[in-house]
Formats: C-alpha cells, sequence, structure tokens
C-alpha cells in the first residue's frame, strides 16, 4: 500500500487546556512547509505538554488520514483541517484505521525519509473534546471507531507534504488499530493476539493485560 503525506503538522501555539488538569496544551497543530526533520521524539519544532499521557518514544508522532477527516467534516457541518485533530502527520491513501499494529512506513525516500512503526490507538480525552467543542465528543470519537495511530521513530529522517508513504512491513499477527481500540473492551481473542506481540507499546500492553478476563 502506499498514500502520501497531505500535511506535516506542529504545535502552531500553546492554547488553554479548558478540558484537562494543566494549564495549557499543544493540541493546535498547523501545517509546516518545506522540508521538516522527523527525529526519535517526534516532528521538529512540536511540543507534548502533558507528558503522562501523550508523547515519549512510542507516541513520538500522530498520523490521522484525510479520509477519516472529510467523514468527520460532512458529520459536523465544520471544517476540519489537517492538525485540528492535533495529527502530526495527515496522510491520504493510507487505510490508517485498518494499519496492522507493528506495521512499518517508508516516508519519503529511503535514504532521506523516515521509517516509522505503527504503536497504538489514539484514546479520546477531555482535552480533546474541549478543543473541538463539539457535544458528547469523546463517546462521538470512540463509537465511530477512527482513532489515527501513535508511531514511533525506527530511523529519523526529513519529510515535506506530498511524500510518499508505503507500508513495508506488517506483522503476521494481523491486529489492525481499530480492532486493537475496539478488542480492549470487546473481543478476548483479539486481546491475546495483541499479547503475543514482541514489540507491543507498553502502555498499551498494560491496557489491554487489564482488559482481558481473568479466564481468557
Amino acid at each position: 500500500m502506499t498514500g502520501r503525506l497531505a500535511a506535516v503538522c506542529a504545535v502552531h501555539a500553546l492554547v488553554p487546556d479548558r478540558g484537562g488538569d494543566l494549564a495549557t496544551t499543544a493540541i493546535d497543530k498547523r501545517p509546516l512547509d518545506g522540508d521538516v526533520e522527523i527525529g526519535p521524539l517526534g516532528v521538529a519544532g512540536d511540543r507534548q505538554i502533558d507528558t503522562r499521557h501523550h508523547g515519549g518514544l512510542d507516541q513520538a508522532v500522530y498520523a490521522y488520514a484525510r479520509e477519516d477527516a472529510a467523514w468527520w467534516a460532512a458529520e459536523l457541518s465544520r471544517e476540519v483541517p489537517p492538525g485540528l485533530f492535533g495529527e502530526n502527520l495527515a496522510t491520504e491513501g493510507v487505510d490508517v484505521t485498518g494499519a496492522v499494529i507493528g506495521e512499518r512506513w517508508q516516508v519519503g525516500e529511503p535514504g532521506t525519509g523516515p521509517l516509522l512503526t505503527v504503536r497504538s490507538p489514539r484514546t479520546p480525552c477531555r482535552t480533546f473534546q474541549a478543543w473541538l467543542d463539539e457535544p458528547h465528543w469523546v463517546k462521538r470519537f470512540t463509537e465511530h471507531g477512527a482513532t489515527g495511530a501513535y508511531l514511533a521513530v525506527v530511523r529519523p529522517g526529513r519529510v515535506r507534504a506530498g511524500d510518499p508513504v508505503e507500508v513495508v512491513e506488517r506483522p503476521a499477527h494481523g491486529v489492525t488499530i481499530g480492532q486493537a481500540f475496539a478488542g480492549r473492551r470487546t473481543d478476548p481473542e483479539v486481546l491475546r493476539r495483541l499479547l503475543a506481540h514482541d514489540d507491543l507499546d507498553p502502555k498499551l500492553r498494560t491496557a489491554v493485560s487489564k482488559a482481558l478476563p481473568p479466564s481468557s
């Protein structure tokens, strides 16, 4: 599968965190021009304020599909530009909800672009709901299930809008971002398959372990 980057985004300005526990949030992300470095902790110039729940090596980059953003734009009757959901990478032609946990994306040219690995789905929070200012947003976002994906950086590199995104490796367990998000609440078989994956995001492993019924 090969898609492209519609935009590369980083924090535009810190804004009051009206829904969370901190004074400010870096959820206001907007597209960047030209080449942008992606290092082990994400897009150059970006910030994570709530480091207890976001960021770090396993959540260095957040990707959201423009196809899913377009669905929300129609549902909400408002524009959903790249970065509005706090994403760093706005993709086109990449099935982010269908991405397999642990699959690898080559972004841009192999010699200069980063290699990323899909780590976990996003869990919506009160900060996200306050930022969107949409009633019952956490519930609606959760029920729709197109959460986007957190990615870790296997190899740093430079990217820009328009670069290709190619899925170059996909684990055999087959558990997708969408299944991982839904399965934490409903499907013990999905949970077991996830726990068998050697390189599972530690935060996701903890959540899955807690969700697995004792008899499973």
